[in-house]
């Protein structure tokens, strides 16, 4: 039997709650036809599918990330503000599409102020100036008597937006990326458009484009721009149809968190920089079927299955454990493309993922603490070169069966456990002791018939969450997790 002990006092740091976050794009239907879509019967007045917001609810993000992603290093946010009759109409070169540009920076906001959720905008590092940002910042921001500012209270928004978080640029390190450039070039660029945005208003925080967190791109801009930034991005998605590299590919995130922090330490000390500086992982997901050419063009609409979804509560648990490095993360996307959430015309249906996000965020507590767990492993096949050149994971290995994740409340009467059986075939019985008196445990379970079910239209409750009551004995609980499952555990202690 596997056994997972837990120190209330063993703790690892605070779990800040913007690892919830999320991120929106032009980009395939995620926006139009997702989350805004005129003249449906689903939409309210503004063009906001109500039942797209009512799924998003549940899932309390703390920030959403916009408009890019690719899409922004070709947007001009001046062509998606005024009444929307008169903007233009144009080609959009990241995605091979054409853009309305009906959805801008102050339904941008609206939406923000809808879900509770603070706005995270990107700028335009590719093809825009720096005057272009800085008059950005001043719409959104700006309380004097000036252009800018006046220009939004003219467009109905009488006070300032206070958009506090700010990313010089999407993935300039890319060759599909317009405006690609060297990390020396982004450098440069980024110290003035950090300077004029931060003198516009010091209040900002900015963060840094990042590209793997081990790149020689983040060492160079890292080390280029820690004086001026306060977070520094990460990028990288897994996903594969080998079910074993599916489930473990997240500890390649692992990886590249304590690589990059180390890189921000090194550049900290040597500096002598005084303010913290943390890593935001601000685009993840599983995102492996959908990459060709086409599926780009045609919104890479990828279909989650369960062992997504296990890969998922990894990530999760990742970003928990790691929490004293990450405090911002942000899913990508929301809506249709790589996203939890589904539509057609006519409704929508939650995909596989979207069902251990909600709970980690209902459940999870404010402080993470440092389990000791033992449990069968599983190796992978280093030979396989294909699969190396995918991931390159093998050398994290061997890997426990068992992901787990354990955050408690600040008195120390909750403790949550989030735990993944990554185990195929098997279930696997544990023992769980807190060494505290259990008063009650209850088990929520994502499981389905077999790792490649999916929901759909037909079916969307073919993964969904079941509630169960578990029987405590004395501080500690025995639970048998089922194989290809994910479940949260929430504990009351006496």
């Amino acid at each position: 039997m596997a056994r997972i002990t837990v120190d209330l006092d063993r703790q690892i740091g605070r779990v800040d709650r913007r690892i919830f976050g999320g991120f929106i794009e032009h980009l395939g239907r995620c926006i139009y036809g997702g989350i805004f879509d005129e003249g449906s019967a689903l939409a309210d007045a503004r063009g906001f599918r109500t039942d797209v917001l009512n799924a998003l609810r549940p899932l309390k993000m703390p920030m959403l990330r916009w408009p890019g992603g690719n899409f922004v290093s070709g947007y001009h946010w001046i062509d998606g503000i005024g009444p929307r009759d008169e903007r233009p109409r144009k080609s959009e070169l990241a995605w091979l599409a054409e853009e309305s540009n009906r959805f801008g920076t102050d339904e941008f906001i609206e939406y923000c102020r809808e879900l509770g959720t603070d706005p995270y905008i990107c700028i335009n590092m590719g093809t825009g100036t720096i005057d272009e940002a800085q008059a950005w910042v001043e719409y959104c921001n700006g309380t004097g008597n000036t252009y800018w500012a006046n220009l939004r209270r003219k467009n109905g928004h009488d006070e300032p937006y206070n958009v506090r978080y700010w990313g010089l640029g999407n993935e300039l390190y890319g060759g599909w990326q317009l405006g690609a450039s060297t990390a020396d070039d982004y450098v440069n660029k980024g110290r003035e458009f950090a300077k004029v945005m931060k003198l516009t208003d010091p209040s900002i925080e900015l963060i840094s484009c990042g590209q793997n967190g081990w790149s020689d791109w983040d060492r160079a801009v890292i080390n280029g721009l820690a004086p001026l930034v306060d977070y520094h991005s990460i990028h990288i998605y897994t996903g594969s149809a080998d079910y074993y590299r599916n489930v473990f590919a997240p500890h390649q995130a692992e990886r590249a968190i304590r690589i990059c922090s180390a890189l921000i330490e090194q550049a900290r000390y040597n500096q002598r920089i005084a303010h913290p500086i943390g890593i935001a992982y601000d685009e993840w997901n599983i995102w492996y079927r959908t990459r060709s050419a086409d599926d780009r063009k045609a919104g890479i609409e990828e279909q989650y299955d369960l062992s997504d979804a296990l890969a998922f509560a990894s990530y999760l648990n990742v970003f928990i454990r790691e929490c004293k490095k990450v405090p911002i993360a942000n899913l990508a996307q929301m809506v249709n493309a790589i996203a939890p959430v589904f539509t057609n015309p006519s409704g929508l249906f939650l995909q596989t993922i979207y069902h251990p996000l909600q709970l980690y965020v209902e459940h999870a507590q404010d402080v993470a603490l440092d389990p000791t767990v033992v449990c069968e492993t599983i190796s992978l096949d280093s030979d396989d070169e294909a699969a190396q050149r995918q991931h390159r994971i093998a050398d994290l290995g061997p890997f426990k069966v068992l992901d787990v994740s354990v955050t408690r409340d600040e008195a120390g009467r909750t403790v949550t456990l989030g735990i993944v059986n990554r185990h195929r075939d098997d279930a696997v019985t544990t023992s769980v002791n807190v060494g505290a008196a259990i008063s009650s445990a209850v088990a929520y379970e994502v499981n389905g018939d077999d790792p490649t079910v999916r929901n759909t239209f037909e079916r969307p409750d073919a993964v969904a969450v079941k509630q169960r009551s578990l029987t405590p004995a004395g501080s500690g609980v025995e639970v048998t997790l089922p194989a290809h499952s994910v479940t949260v555990i929430r504990l009351s202690l006496s």
